[in-house]
């Protein structure tokens, strides 16, 4: 595999401006034209519903399966399920214990619309954590597309974790996908190494702003003789036109900036630049499901009956 760039676009599907609104206006107007661009363009990828996403816009599911990409789960309310890196306000962390009751509803609750069991999962902001993995591989899941390379600094391939430590190597079936980082640039954020991160630069400084981090990526990658494998975490909220502020309830949220900047017309005009950017260096697209058995094939991994 190491011949070959390998990309896995995942699409959260969930609320508006991720838990900072109730509504679902991204999930309801952008599935189409998203599928429509894949379509166009010849690709795959993974579209990770929250329960309560898929139970309240079942046509962009059904739109999803019968376009031949893959749904999958990503928590039941975008609660954080995992291990909190940062603080947000009025968002708790559920406890250990809690998480594979919310897992398993979740699943449950996205099966009920998909009419099969999804298989790939991830979790609200990357946040997984010992407890998700485990749950995950309890209900047969086969990818967790959560780690968060930016911030753990130590998986820059994907890999079988171990039972009690999610971000270390072990036995497990479950297939641990980290999302893509710039490993190679100097850090202007101390601790948290945030600005590493891929999102949300495609939109807020351009798909070619984005694409001098892959390639300084995949040169280092060969240097060190490691297959370069780019996984991706987009939303739909950002390619419809979004609100500065919003007001429902008691409260008017109003997000940071980077958050709103440029979704819409924007955004998908630099996802399509992307894409194209990316076809040129040869890389293939998968959607996590089928990407995970074939790193498994290639790497000789027997997968255990759970």
């Amino acid at each position: 595999m190491n011949d070959k760039i390998h990309v896995i676009f995942g699409f959260d599907m969930e609320t508006d401006v991720g838990s900072f609104t109730p509504y679902y206006d991204g999930v309801k107007n952008a599935t189409a034209p998203l599928v429509e661009m894949f379509d166009n363009k010849g690709i795959k990828g993974t579209f990770f519903y929250t329960g309560d996403a898929a139970r309240r816009n079942p046509e962009s599911v059904e739109l999803v399966k019968l376009s031949g990409n893959e749904v999958g789960t990503h928590s039941l309310f975008h609660e954080t399920v995992g291990d909190q890196l940062f603080p947000i306000p009025g968002v708790v962390p559920l406890l250990p214990e809690e998480v594979p009751f919310r897992i398993r509803k979740a699943t449950e609750w996205v099966e009920e619309v998909l009419g099969e069991q999804p298989v790939s999962f991830r979790c609200p902001r990357l946040w997984s954590s010992t407890a998700v993995v485990n749950a995950l591989e309890e209900l047969n899941y086969v990818v967790d597309a959560s780690y968060p390379m930016y911030f753990y600094r130590e998986r820059l391939v994907p890999y079988h974790p171990s039972e009690q430590d999610w971000t270390k190597e072990g036995n497990l079936n479950i297939l641990q996908i980290p999302n893509f980082a710039d490993m190679v640039m100097k850090s202007k954020d101390p601790g948290l190494e945030r600005d590493r991160d891929q999102w949300p630069l495609f939109r807020t400084k351009g798909a070619n702003a984005l694409m001098k981090r892959v390639d300084s990526f995949i040169k280092f990658m060969r240097q060190k003789e490691l297959p370069v494998v780019l996984c991706f975490y987009f939303h739909p909220w950002e390619f419809i036109p979004l609100e500065k502020s919003y007001h429902f309830g008691e409260c008017r949220v109003t997000p940071d900036r980077f958050l709103t900047l440029n979704c819409g017309d924007k955004a998908m005009s630099e996802f399509g630049i992307l894409i194209d950017r990316l076809k040129d260096l040869g890389a293939e697209f998968h959607r996590a499901d089928e990407f995970a058995s074939l790193w498994n094939k290639a790497h000789d991994v027997q997968i255990a009956s759970v």
